[in-house]
């Protein structure tokens, strides 16, 4: 199908300067679509830090490496309910005031559901049509972040909201097979669901540096061998389970060193749970580091690993971070959890064990150590996938044949109604 090029305004959570693993997809996402030719801006939220309470032109965005971004006056407040209310319409309205400004062609929204409803609003109001795209489902991750509980009131609404804007939607995207399954049992036709897959923009990723001696020694890594994590430390990544497995990683490789780079909400209590373990002396915490070093530190370690825990997050959500690793051409160990299932063939782009148990992990761990003769295929081979299959240049252009579909759909009630 040939490329149609159109305008596609963005509806956005937060965005850059911010950083996070949500805004480096959402600026994959539009690098890739702008090399493709379209046209992209967007639009977030009151949850986007820095928001003044004065009222912004709509046609002055700001300007973040090189892309645009329209942004929602005003800080979230009021009452449960009543706030996110507030939001949805505050955000509605900046919609239809760059739109009407800009014409994009499609409404193209991002999870939360709040946007997903404030774009569903504006859609209508304009007749234009609104994709919804998910990348977990955010009363899921409230829950491995710790601030919320499966089952409660605010776990039920959420989830009712984000069936609301699935319905209403005139196609939905998710990032991965558990959540289109998942949308799929609860009543959603396939048909309707695409998935794009988390990819990784391998033109600005896909280069890894040497490793620097003089800057491991500096961490007091030694020669390693170095395992690393480089992410944010929520509760459901399961840190603590590695660090309680160093101790058996040490038996089998004492040279062994684990590197955590980082930081979030699980990191006073890891540093202690690493302060009183036997193995204190080989764990290392960098704290929070500036995006463009993580590069510094992925040279520095030989396995990356993800020992996520299991529940119904980690079991549908495909995670962004072992694709980086396996580009930066490291070696990838992980839980065996559904979203890492989804990503890592166990024994050839990496090494999967059992969730939620150390001595797993340990036992993974230093067979994967010792088994240096087959590090070099091992790395090749995960590259390789990533290139074939997560390579964001390619991976965008899997949104293409629902917006044309949707054009051509528009233009048909169009021509109908002349």
């Amino acid at each position: 199908m040939a490329i149609l090029m159109t305008r596609v305004l963005h509806i956005l959570d937060h965005s850059l300067p911010l950083q996070s693993g949500y805004t480096f997809r959402t600026r994959a996402i539009l690098k890739a679509q702008e090399a493709l030719g379209h046209s992209v801006r967007c639009v977030t939220g009151r949850r986007q830090e820095g928001q003044g309470p004065e009222l912004v032109p709509a046609d002055a965005p700001e300007v973040h490496d090189g892309l645009l971004f329209h942004r929602t006056p005003g800080q979230p407040s009021g009452t449960p309910g009543l706030g996110e209310w507030q939001e949805i319409s505050a955000l509605a309205r900046r919609i239809e005031a760059v739109a009407r400004i800009w014409r994009p062609e499609i409404l193209h929204a991002h999870s939360p559901a709040l946007g997903g409803l404030a774009a569903l609003r504006a859609g209508r109001r304009l007749s234009i049509p609104v994709v919804y795209e998910i990348r977990a489902f955010w009363e899921d991750a409230a829950v491995g972040n710790g601030t919320g509980r499966e089952g409660s009131l605010r776990y039920r609404l959420t989830r009712a909201l984000e069936d609301r804007v699935v319905k209403g939607a005139d196609a939905v995207i998710t990032i991965c097979q558990g959540l289109r399954s998942d949308l799929i049992a609860r009543g959603n036709a396939a048909e309707r669901i695409t998935i794009m897959p988390n990819g990784v923009d391998l033109a600005l990723f896909g280069q890894p540096l040497p490793r620097d001696a003089a800057f491991a020694q500096s961490l007091g890594l030694g020669l390693g061998p170095v395992i690393g994590f480089l992410g944010s430390f929520y509760p459901y990544e399961g840190l603590d389970g590695l660090i309680a497995a160093m101790p058996a990683i040490l038996a089998a490789q004492p040279d062994a060193r684990l590197l955590l780079v980082g930081g979030g909400p699980a990191d006073a209590a890891l540093r202690a749970q690493a302060a009183a373990s036997p193995a204190a002396a080989a764990i290392h915490f960098t704290g929070r580091v500036p995006h463009h070093e993580v590069d510094r530190y992925y040279a520095l370690v030989d396995v990356v690993c993800y020992p996520r825990k299991a529940m119904r997050l980690t079991e549908l959500v495909t995670p962004l971070k072992p694709l980086e690793a396996m580009a930066q051409g490291k070696l990838v160990a992980a839980s065996a959890v559904g979203g890492h299932r989804e990503l890592i063939k166990d024994g050839v782009t990496g090494t999967l064990f059992a969730a939620d148990d150390p001595a797993a992990l340990a036992a993974a761990m230093a067979g994967l150590l010792g088994d240096t003769a087959m590090w070099d295929a091992r790395r090749t081979v995960a590259r390789a996938f990533v290139e074939k299959a997560h390579d964001w240049a390619a991976n965008v252009r899997r949104y293409d044949p629902v917006y044309q579909t949707l054009l051509t759909q528009r233009q048909a009630i169009s021509s109908a109604a002349a």
